[in-house]
């Protein structure tokens, strides 16, 4: 589902820092140091209808998004932290908040894959598995951070070289993530990556979203519709089984139900539950890799709405089952406190030729686009 284009087109778009000035406004400031001294910055973008969400490089993540309710009111509708320190603190104490995922996101069997008769060996840190970029995935990576006046709005372009090696994945990955705002208050993120090895390539975002407003309880009650006719069933570690419908299934989101309304029927009352909840891979009815409509979530009280374009073949609900933290301000995330919808290549598909592949050869470049769009309806 990656788009192919020439290396032409990888060193303009990819490295490419120029930028001409444009509507909105995007700052730079100084937000902390690491506990080894590394100096990490926030970026704050504003549109012009007010809206605002504001990065750092630590991670390429999302920190803030502040997007108006039904009465024109702004709240922040991403889990976060208020300080650098707060996103250094492991798993699962920061689960991924808002972070770019990298190199590969969701789950590889057994931490490892074979790629042209060569077997890699990457971490299990997930039970038996490798999950989303193993130790120290892109979650924990300093970023340089680029920020820009475009034709759509004020962006900031994140890149990041990582090294042969790295966690365990062959080739050195240049990669970028672009976060641009746009005036339709939509949150535009453009990945791209380039490699010197053949690899395997699966970048997400993390963002946890309460439309109500982060910290202001459960997402129960928001509707969801997800434009997908199948799933991936997955066994007690999360590993996909192959492709089924939803139909029949707490998963059929095919018309919008609530969050909550089947939730209880994926949660067993006796032993070690990998799910407490959703935590599954959509396939996509869009397999053509062209940008299209994902998924629509609907928080009534507020009438805050966010839809979901990407051209990936699929995406991820997890409804926070096993956050238990502080955030922002100190307010407490526990249980089904956000929902993420990671728009996603399928869990595991270097070790299931019949998934649509992951797979990145020099020459080639990973191009992918995900957009979060907020709009009102009463």
């Amino acid at each position: 589902m990656k788009k192919i284009v020439s290396l032409l087109v990888v060193l303009l778009l990819v490295w490419g820092v120029s930028a001409v000035a444009f509507a909105g406004e995007v700052e730079k400031s100084f937000w902390g140091n690491t506990k080894e001294g590394a100096p990490i910055y926030l970026y704050t973008l504003t549109n012009d209808n007010g809206v605002m969400v504001q990065l750092t490089n630590y991670g390429a993540t999302v920190v803030s998004l502040y997007v108006p309710d039904k009465e024109g009111n702004l709240g922040d509708v991403v889990l976060g932290f208020d300080s650098v320190s707060d996103y250094e603190k492991p798993d699962p104490y920061n689960p991924y908040f808002g972070a770019t995922i990298g190199r590969y996101g969701n789950r590889i069997a057994g931490g490892q894959f074979t790629l042209d008769e060569k077997t890699y060996t990457l971490a299990q840190n997930n039970g038996p598995n490798h999950l989303h970029g193993g130790l120290k995935g892109f979650k924990d990576q300093i970023f340089e951070g680029i920020p820009m006046k475009t034709p759509e709005g004020p962006a900031v372009r994140f890149k990041y070289l990582s090294h042969d090696g790295e966690e365990g994945y062959p080739g050195n990955l240049q990669v970028s993530v672009t976060f641009t705002l746009t005036d339709d208050n939509e949150l535009k993120i453009k990945y791209l990556a380039t490699t010197d090895k053949p690899t395997v390539v699966n970048l997400t975002n993390h963002s946890y979203f309460n439309l109500a407003g982060e910290g202001s309880g459960d997402i129960l009650d928001h509707e969801l519709m997800i434009v997908a006719d199948n799933y991936t069933p997955a066994d007690d570690t999360l590993i996909p089984t192959g492709i089924a419908p939803v139909a029949g299934t707490p998963l059929d989101f095919t018309t919008p139900h609530k969050i909550g309304e089947r939730i209880g029927e994926l949660i067993r009352e006796e032993g070690d539950d990998p799910f407490r909840g959703y935590d599954h891979n959509f396939v996509l009815n869009n397999q053509t890799g062209e940008l299209a409509l994902a998924a629509r979530a609907k928080e009534s009280s507020t009438g805050r709405v966010m839809e979901v374009y990407t051209t990936e073949p699929g995406v991820q609900l997890y409804t926070g089952n096993w956050v238990n933290t502080r955030g922002k301000e100190g307010k407490l995330y526990g249980q089904f406190s956000g929902f993420c919808l990671e728009t996603q290549h399928y869990p595991d598909s270097p070790n299931h030729p019949d998934f649509p592949s992951t797979v990145l050869r020099p020459g080639e470049v990973y191009s992918t686009v995900t957009i979060y769009k907020f709009l009102v309806e009463e």
